[in-house]
Order: C-alpha cells, then structure tokens, then sequence
C-alpha cells in the first residue's frame, strides 16, 4: 500500500491532497503560502507533509498549453517537481493539470461557495483533481 501526495503549484499558493492507503481516493489537506515566490518554504512544508502522512510518491501538476506544449508556468512546476525529488528523495511524477483550476473553479461555484472561500480552498481542490486523475489513471 502507498500513498501518493498531489500538488498544485502556484506563484503565492500551493494546494496539497493525499490519497487513501489503498490509492483509490485523493482528499484535500492544506494550502500552503508562499511570499516572494519563496519555493523554499513550500518544500519544507510539504516534506512535514510527506513524512506525517508517511508519502511514498508525489505528483505535482503540470499545466501544459492547450496544444499540449509547455510554457513558463509548466517550466516552473518541472523545476518545483525536481527539487523537490531532490531534497524529499521521493519519486516525483509530473501530471497533466490543464483544466484542473477551471474545474475546481466550477465545482465551487455549483456549490454556491461566496468568492472569499473559493479563494481559500481553490488551490486544495486542484490538488485533489490532479492527484484524482492520477490514482484514477494507475487503476486503468
């Protein structure tokens, strides 16, 4: 059995969910803050992350270009996703997220959620779509 941290990289947030020991559901667990685009302390934090939910793998999106190339922000998750196999000497995967912040997006607001907590949970829920598509794909 293993579980598998997902991640949602962004400039000031990110979202991290955590899959079931059985690798079949992905739930959110926090948004970590960043300042200044500080990656350092994302990383801290998700490896106090890693180790308490006692991680075996992480996936972190990847937010390709709709004609499935990789801009700027895609170069960014990469370099986030290496240094973070680096200092957490975890295996680290890289996922397709392409529409994974609209999705949340939408889910939330189909919930009726008011603006302020969407920005609170936003990032966490893209992190459980990312991680969801992930485990979903292992099982095929």
């Amino acid at each position: 059995m293993k579980r598998v941290l997902g991640i949602d990289v962004g400039d000031r947030r990110i979202g991290v969910a955590v899959s079931d020991w059985l690798g079949l559901t992905a739930q959110g667990i926090e948004t970590v803050h960043i300042k200044d685009q500080d990656s350092s302390k994302g990383i801290n934090r998700i490896q106090e992350i890693a180790r308490e939910y006692e991680a075996t793998e992480i996936v972190v999106g990847l937010p390709k270009n709709m004609d499935g190339t990789i801009g700027d922000r895609g170069k960014k998750c990469e370099e986030f996703g290496s240094a973070l196999e680096e200092t957490l000497h975890l295996p680290v995967s890289m996922w397709d997220e392409r529409l994974s912040s609209r999705a949340a997006e939408r889910t939330l607001l189909e919930a009726d959620m008011s603006r302020k907590k969407r920005k609170n949970v936003i990032d966490k829920m893209a992190a459980v779509m990312i991680l969801q598509g992930y485990l979903d794909h292992q099982t095929k």
